[in-house]
């Protein structure tokens, strides 16, 4: 069986709602027109007293609408009088009746939602960038279209929840996001979200059930066998079953605070180093708190707290678990069971702790925590999770450490996956193997950037106006030191940091300046918005590039070329 298109099922609503109005009408007309063309008129002089049917159409059809023009082309009889009277009245009904069934059907859900789907679908064709397909426009959803919007990406957004849609028709956002209202896991709104189109670059699943995020995935790699996808999922079996899917990246906010947590515990400089990279608001790479090493009190014990303690024993820091016990678990473990109030978080051993993690589901409990914990022992460090968005305001009030946002962390995750995902090989390199590498580029850090905002961006050299590949063929090849510098004077650095440098299939982490550049290349770099313009001019004016490598203007017409060998030969 064919598959109905938007058009047939936009021209079926219509149709089965017009259908009866149309013959009303059409009845009306038919019958008015025909009768007013027999009824019999005053005779005239030629003896013609009647009207031709003409003269009824024309007649009936301002009639009918109640305009009135009088009576044409001659004085009606009283038989005529009385037709019209009846057709003005008839036609009026009508009309009304078919005005009413029309705003009845451009009220129907069934043709609103049909009509939605295709401007849906015609915007996303007419989209010409590469862009992202986000199914969820929750609180990860929202701060992830904030992030691509921020870098200059395109995103389809589908979510099940129309308030939440008229929402993102009202964001500030730098670029156009197109949003439809409808579930996300069905083929056709996948397929009208653009994921077989050459320009996705992913689908990124993001509601707030991890069962609804895997058929989600697997519908769309039913439909695009080749297309990058990205799911949230916080439960250990789903996670296990997408993995099993194959080219699928999972990211579970809590194992990716917990990595993060521990990174802060044992090298702060690199968490710290990481958190300035990202954006963090209110970070200072010098005084950035840190977590001390000791013991650790985990109040809930639900997806926070047993990632959280898998990767605290795992480190071989000590841990207790304060929990109201409304989830079975393993009671050979340190566990106080109770809400975490004052007596609760004083017989957990607070005098010996040295951190407290309020990890609840509930932002009230979260905050009452902070303040048990803080009344107990002010000095304690304190680390919270905030489920919702909304009440940062709260949260920034209690001054804790460091707060964990599951939507922050996810949205931040999947915004590097998308944009820089260089970072993320850097940032495994760094914390297995290249700790002593982390002081000197911390220092690096500063003495080039300072501390002035950063961002991240990947430069791609390749194409006819790359200058690196132009200078290349004449034998000059370029350095990465020579792109670096200023266009006004070459004897100073731009503020600007390359990160990253990928050569085919080869990963080159913090490549020195004196690295030769070649086509194809992929340079992941950090810097100011400022000098990331300057980088950008420098890498596509073989003129400044000749003169940042060699310190010599290169000759830009056929007499200066000339001139400049005549010099050279004397």
């Amino acid at each position: 069986m064919p598959a109905t298109s938007e058009l047939d099922r936009v021209t079926a609503v219509v149709l089965q709602y017009m259908r009866t109005p149309f013959l009303v009408l059409l009845a009306t007309y038919a019958l008015g027109i025909t009768g007013m063309s027999l009824m019999p008129g005053l005779e005239t002089g030629d003896g013609v007293g009647g009207m031709n049917l003409f003269h009824s159409f024309y007649f009936f059809t301002f009639t009918a609408t109640t305009t009135g023009f009088g009576e044409i082309p001659g004085e009606f009889s009283e038989p005529q009088r009385l037709w019209a009277t009846i057709c003005m009245y008839t036609g009026a009904v009508a009309w009304l009746y078919a005005i009413g069934s029309f705003i009845r059907l451009v009220q129907h859900p069934e043709l609103v939602t049909a009509v939605s789907e295709r401007r849906f679908a015609r915007q996303v064709r007419g989209i010409t960038q590469p862009f992202v397909v986000i199914c969820g426009f929750g609180d990860t959803g929202s701060l992830l279209a904030r992030g691509l919007s921020d870098n200059y990406r395109k995103a389809a957004v589908i979510d099940i929840d129309e308030d939440r849609i008229k929402a993102l028709k009202l964001r500030d956002y730098r670029i156009k996001m197109f949003g439809h209202c409808g579930d996300a896991s069905v083929p056709r709104h996948l397929l009208d979200a653009g994921i077989t189109r050459e320009n996705c670059q992913g689908l990124v699943a993001l509601t707030r059930n991890d069962e609804t995020n895997l058929k989600i995935a697997v519908m769309a790699r039913s439909l695009n066998p080749r297309l990058k996808i990205i799911c949230r999922a916080t439960s250990g079996e789903i996670r296990e079953y997408m993995e099993a899917v194959g080219n699928l990246d999972v990211v579970d906010p809590y194992d990716v605070f917990s990595r993060q947590m521990c990174t802060a515990i044992f090298n702060p400089p690199l968490f710290n180093w990481m958190q300035r990279l990202i954006g963090a608001l209110d970070f200072n790479l010098e005084t950035s708190a840190s977590p001390p090493v000791g013991k650790w009190i985990l109040c809930g014990y639900g997806r926070m707290g047993r990632a959280l303690r898998e990767a605290l024993v795992h480190r071989g820091i000590p841990t207790v678990i304060v929990d109201p016990g409304s989830e079975p678990m393993d009671h050979r473990l340190p566990v106080v069971i109770g809400r975490a109030d004052t007596r609760a978080l004083a017989k957990a051993g607070i005098e010996d702790a040295v951190g407290v993690v309020a990890g609840t589901d509930s932002d009230e409990d979260n905050l009452g925590i902070l303040l048990s914990a803080r009344k107990l022992k002010p000095d304690i460090f304190l680390v919270v999770r905030q489920n919702h968005h909304e009440n940062e305001l709260a949260f920034s009030g209690v001054n804790a450490n460091l707060i964990m946002q599951p939507s922050l962390v996810t949205a931040r995750q999947i915004l590097q996956m998308l944009t820089v995902p260089a970072i993320l090989d850097l940032r495994r390199y760094l914390r297995d193997k290249g700790l002593d590498e982390v002081p000197r580029l911390v220092a690096r850090t500063l003495g080039i950037l300072g501390r002035e905002k950063i961002h991240l961006w990947v430069e791609t050299l390749g194409g006819g106006g790359c200058a690196v590949t132009s200078l290349s063929l004449r034998g000059q090849v370029p350095t990465l030191g020579d792109v670096q510098r200023k266009p006004m004077d070459r004897t100073h650095r731009l503020k600007v940091l390359a990160l990253v440098l990928k050569r085919g299939e080869e990963l080159m982490m913090l490549p020195e300046d004196d690295t030769q550049l070649h086509r194809g290349d992929e340079i992941l770099f950090c810097g100011t918005s400022a000098d990331h313009r300057l980088l950008d001019a420098n890498l596509h004016n073989e003129y400044t590039l000749h003169y940042l490598q060699r310190g010599t203007e290169m000759p830009r017409t056929l007499f200066s070329a000339w001139f400049s060998r005549r010099v050279k030969a004397d």
